[in-house]
């Protein structure tokens, strides 16, 4: 079965603004702990939502599913593709691979999946995010995990350049848990925790967020338990033709919010620019050509 291309908690975004009252306060309930959340029984759900029993089958026919039965299938079908490792998810794409080129396959995935990830992002949320992150009045922490470190390091050396107060802190590291002794309320956090989601990255941003920090989450389409805590999440198509996860739409999204905190930071990132140019010219760092 190939993997799935549009979830439940996709659907249930793309269908908000038509529930009715008591069907949106289901849908919050599903998508607080998304998508074990919905795996017991029907009438378990609905008093859970403090809703009745036929408001959980109307908004499960409303998210397109005969009834309820087939609904917590496809919940069971995304849980396993979040806990898919390497070897799975290769076996996933060759069985059902088509002939035309990798190069091809691959691109065109790529392409689906920035379509379906910006379908879903709020600009109000992504320019909110870039403001926050601009802010150089509040401390500004960095980390991933152990994939995403890679991202994490890419933001940071851009962010090391555009604003002071930063902190790259590296989460398979021991030494993290010395990095919170200097967090303050309203520090700023962006993680990194795409699936299988790591237990260490969690335990970090739970204490964080207990210290009042702000969490700014890059995650995939399953979403890391980390959105419960997280003030913003960016949720990323990943699935691509290949037994390891894409990780070029939270780069795009990576670029795009370096490209918007630089503007809203100009007058501080152009002095520290020409200062960091003018060490690389005393240290010939780099080759001159004129």
């Amino acid at each position: 079965m190939a993997e799935l291309q549009f979830t439940i908690s996709d659907r249930i975004q793309e269908r908000l603004n038509d529930l009715t009252r008591a069907e949106r306060q289901l849908a919050h309930l599903i998508l607080e702990n998304y998508p074990s959340s919905g795996l017991g029984p029907l009438s378990t759900m609905a008093k859970d939502a403090k809703v009745s029993v036929p408001t959980v089958s109307r908004m499960v026919q409303k998210l397109g599913y005969k009834g309820y039965p087939e609904f917590q299938a496809e919940l069971r079908e995304e849980l396993k593709a979040k806990a898919k490792n390497p070897i799975a998810k290769h076996d996933t794409w060759a069985e059902g691979a088509p002939s035309e080129h990798l190069l091809n396959r691959f691109t065109d995935a790529v392409i689906n999946n920035i379509r379906n990830t910006l379908g879903q992002i709020d600009p109000k949320d992504f320019d909110k995010a870039c403001e926050m992150i601009a802010d150089s009045s509040h401390h500004l922490y960095i980390v991933g995990g152990r994939i995403t470190h890679t991202l994490a390091e890419y933001l940071f050396l851009h962010m090391q350049i555009i604003r002071p107060q930063i902190t790259h802190i590296q989460s398979t590291s021991n030494a993290w848990p010395h990095y919170l002794l200097n967090v303050k309320k309203d520090d700023v956090f962006i993680i990194f925790d795409m699936r299988r989601y790591e237990n260490n990255t969690l335990k970090l941003a739970e204490m964080a967020h207990a210290k009042g920090a702000k969490l700014i989450l890059f995650t995939d389409q399953w979403r890391s338990p980390i959105h419960q805590l997280a003030d913003i999440s960016f949720s990323s198509r990943i699935v691509v033709p290949s037994a390891w996860d894409s990780t070029a739409i939270p780069l795009l999204l990576l670029e795009t919010l370096i490209s918007s905190v630089q503007n809203l930071s100009w007058d501080i990132t152009k002095d520290r620019l020409e200062e960091l140019e003018s060490m690389f010219d005393q240290t010939k760092l780099f080759r001159k050509f004129t």
